[in-house]
């Protein structure tokens, strides 16, 4: 019974796989990204797309257009140029459940399949024919050799349909579904080894901020301690250029991207636009100290569209009173010659979770 829900559409967990094409869909643009192993446990950069959605195709994550995001992401592959169409795609943490539970082991396939159901029964609050279901042996329980640790994963089965959807408009394939945090979690592991003693035993804040979320992540040796999401992203900067120069939405969009705002911007939008995304990291850090054991974090790693905000790190840097940085998953990687370099730089704090997604191709 249980087989019929666990990954009927694609697996949230798949330990083998064809290699994938990670696929970033946001609420503001498509993001692809193809990897190739260079060997002993490196990558290179094969190539990377990033290409724009129209307005209200995603909103909240939601997928409101399959056939535009389809015709979206057939576009994205094209301008990629491979002949890969097999896909990794996320969904986001709000949208997938998830549970750790120790059972155990030594239990048979079949067993632990009884065993997860009747966890999940307790855990999820739909009908388990209403969710796609999916598990994963994590390792050996903490304080019991005689117990494993497992983790339970599960979204409604709209939510992954809608993006499989999506792929199977753009000709492509889905063969897994993970969730953006797990995503971006293992393109992590690409810029431990940038941070003093590769970042180990320390307290990582990551901040990705989004078009119109921001998701504050707390890790600690590769593992994600603590987790929110707030309500605040670029899409703030872009209402606040509206405002002040009296300009459409498109326009401020145009005028942002293209630097062609007046010369009081700085001072009166950028400026209050940055102190109040640093107020919004110092309040995520207070809501992770008082919600957790912990008091400090080591370093803060700073992703998303507006990482890379001329002075953002040195900002943040000051008031939160932590060493701050700006993600690149491919500082120390292998790059094909088809990709310019500087651009990359640019674009790199973007291209976490579609990263995070190709990365799984090597597990």
């Amino acid at each position: 019974m249980l087989a019929e829900n666990l990954a009927s559409v694609a697996d949230l967990f798949k330990t083998k796989s064809p290699v994938l094409l990670g696929v970033d869909i946001a609420s503001t643009s498509i993001k692809l990204v193809e990897l190739a192993d260079a060997g002993k446990g490196l990558y290179r950069l094969e190539r990377y797309v990033i290409e724009p959605l129209p307005k209200d195709v995603v909103t909240d994550g939601n997928i409101v257009n399959v056939e535009a995001a389809g015709e979206v992401l057939r576009r994205a592959w094209k301008r990629l140029g491979s002949r890969n169409r097999n896909v990794a795609l996320a969904l986001p943490a709000a949208m997938v459940i998830t549970k750790k539970i120790i059972v155990a082991a030594g239990q048979r396939e079949e067993d632990l399949e009884l065993t997860v159901e009747a966890e999940a029964n307790q855990y999820i609050p739909f009908a388990l024919d209403e969710v796609n279901l999916d598990f994963q042996t994590l390792g050996p329980a903490p304080n019991n050799p005689d117990e494993v640790e497992v983790l339970i994963a599960a979204s409604r089965k709209e939510k992954v349909e809608d993006r499989v959807a999506v792929a199977e408009t753009a000709g492509l394939k889905a063969r897994i579904l993970d969730a953006e945090s797990y995503a971006t979690q293992e393109a992590f592991r690409l810029i431990a080894p940038s941070l003093p003693a590769n970042g180990r035993d320390q307290n990582i804040a990551l901040v990705d901020i989004g078009a119109h979320v921001t998701h504050f992540y707390v890790l600690r040796n590769h593992q994600i301690l603590f987790s929110r999401d707030q309500a605040f992203g670029g899409n703030q900067l872009t209402q606040d250029i509206q405002r002040a120069f009296n300009l459409s939405p498109d326009e401020a969009e145009s005028a942002r991207k293209n630097q062609g705002l007046p010369e009081n911007y700085d001072r009166d939008v950028l400026q209050p636009f940055m102190e109040s995304l640093a107020l919004e990291v110092t309040r995520a850090l207070q809501f992770f100290f008082t919600s957790t054991s912990y008091n400090q974090v080591d370093q803060i790693v700073l992703a998303g569209g507006c990482a890379l905000l001329p002075g953002l790190d040195e900002l943040v840097a000051k008031r939160a009173g932590v060493a701050t940085l700006v993600a690149n998953p491919f500082a120390s990687m292998q790059a094909s010659d088809r990709i310019r370099p500087r651009q990359l730089a640019q674009e790199a704090p973007m291209l976490m979770i579609a990263t995070g997604l190709a990365m799984r191709s090597f597990e």
